[in-house]
């Protein structure tokens, strides 16, 4: 059966991209050359049908993703279900399970079971979990241990993968030879170098990238090329490593697409204000406009318990330059495992940079509800600035625990609220 790209190739406009196009403003042919020349993912497993299609890309709202799972020392599957439902229901796209503790086949399962949002994976973590639970050292992992896991998700119904086929022995080289202050922080980054120095082989992700496309292709499952050499701190943003797994992923890009399968590329990261911008514009360009997928960037490093917020300042200045796809960072981000708070709010925080990235690239109505909510405001009308709220429930909270004596104001100006004054004036 042909893939999404190959139809596009062929003219066809399917109904998935008929329904992105109608979600996003957009005419279905734009979806299909998007889709065609590889600027634009829709993010569907072919065994899942119970979700709408998302797409993903260049000219389309830029979308957020939360990462939710287990770990090793914290095993809840309820808890991580509650984490999924709050995700959803405060404006996610799509979530990641991460998990590394526990059954993870059926805590998988079970997230996907119960997502009406598209559901993406990292593989590599559950590969290296069972030969850790089989009592074998790291470099008895093997390239059929990994593709196995691959083709167990793709089954399943994940939708996208982040596979991290740029950490070579190459790449890896080129960054201990400039030297790192914090070395490798990519968890899946960190283990396959850490294979590759025991085995003195290369990456199969790469060696065998054949290999990864047919499963991919089987279950149009979206590659989203994992950033195994992210820099975890400003000193180490943009240097050799991180670059060098850019230009490789650029190449794995072009032979994906150019195979039928939808690529999706992930980036930084750390890194300074003033230099976020050229990183996109390189990303573009290496990577011939595949979709970006940015984790952040983190703006700081020294804002433990706020980084949702040094994300989200971050992610802004991203998507207002072109990113397509901002991963989530909680107030829990190297400290501990997320908790559903954490999670809700590492939601919003993610969704407000979105916005004002859209906004400042011209997104087809992304002002929309800003007017909106300014001619409620203009009106006084507090129960519609409300409604209109990226999170309602907290502009609520926030007004009825400090409530006006007049109620066509708030406690901070009062009767002297300028846009009241202002309307009296005029009258």
């Amino acid at each position: 059966m042909a893939t999404l790209i190959e139809k596009a190739r062929k003219g066809v406009i399917t109904p998935e991209m008929e329904f992105v196009a109608e979600t996003e403003r957009v005419t279905p042919e734009f979806i299909r050359s998007g889709i065609a020349e590889g600027s634009i993912v829709i993010t569907q497993n072919k065994k899942r049908n119970d979700i709408e299609p998302l797409g993903i890309g260049g000219g389309l709202r830029t979308k957020i993703n939360a990462n939710i799972g287990t770990s090793g020392d914290k095993v809840d599957i309820g808890v991580e279900l509650k984490k999924l439902k709050v995700a959803i229901e405060a404006g996610a796209d799509t979530v990641m399970d991460l998990s590394t503790g526990g059954d993870i086949n059926s805590i998988r399962r079970e997230i996907i079971k119960n997502s009406t949002v598209p559901i993406g994976t990292v593989p590599i973590y559950q590969a290296i979990c069972e030969v850790v639970q089989e009592n074998k050292n790291l470099y008895e992992l093997t390239a059929d241990d990994i593709f196995n896991v691959i083709e167990k998700h793709g089954e399943d119904g994940v939708d996208f993968v982040t596979v991290h086929c740029g950490v070579t022995l190459d790449t890896v080289k080129k960054m201990d030879n400039e030297g790192r202050l914090l070395d490798i922080v990519s968890r899946g980054g960190a283990l396959l170098s850490k294979w590759m120095l025991y085995t003195k082989e290369e990456n199969p992700l790469y060696s065998q990238y054949d290999r990864l496309i047919e499963i991919a292709k089987k279950y149009e499952m979206v590659l989203s090329l994992g950033d195994g050499l992210r820099p975890g701190c400003l000193a180490d943003a943009t240097d050799r490593g991180q670059v060098q797994e850019t230009i490789i992923l650029g190449e794995l890009t072009d032979r994906a697409v150019e195979a039928g399968v939808q690529v999706m590329i992930e980036g930084p990261g750390h890194m300074p204000i003033n230099q976020i911008s050229a990183n996109i514009l390189l990303q573009k360009r290496l990577c011939h406009n595949a979709p970006f997928y940015v984790l952040g960037p983190l703006v700081t490093d020294i804002a433990p318990g706020y980084d949702h917020i040094t994300s989200a300042i971050g992610g802004a200045i991203a998507a207002a330059s072109g990113a397509d796809f901002l991963c989530y960072v909680t107030p829990s981000e190297h400290l501990s495992l997320p908790t559903v708070e954490d999670v809700k709010e590492g939601v919003i925080a993610s969704k407000i940079a979105a916005h004002a990235g859209d906004i400042a690239k011209g997104v087809r109505g992304a002002i929309d509800k800003d007017i909106k909510m300014a001619k409620f405001r203009k009106s006084l009308d507090w129960e519609g600035q409300i409604k209109t709220a990226i999170d309602p429930e907290r502009a609520r909270k926030k007004r009825s625990e400090n409530p006006p004596t007049e109620e066509d104001v708030c406690t901070m100006c009062a009767s002297f609220c300028a846009i009241k004054v202002g309307k009296e004036t005029k009258t």
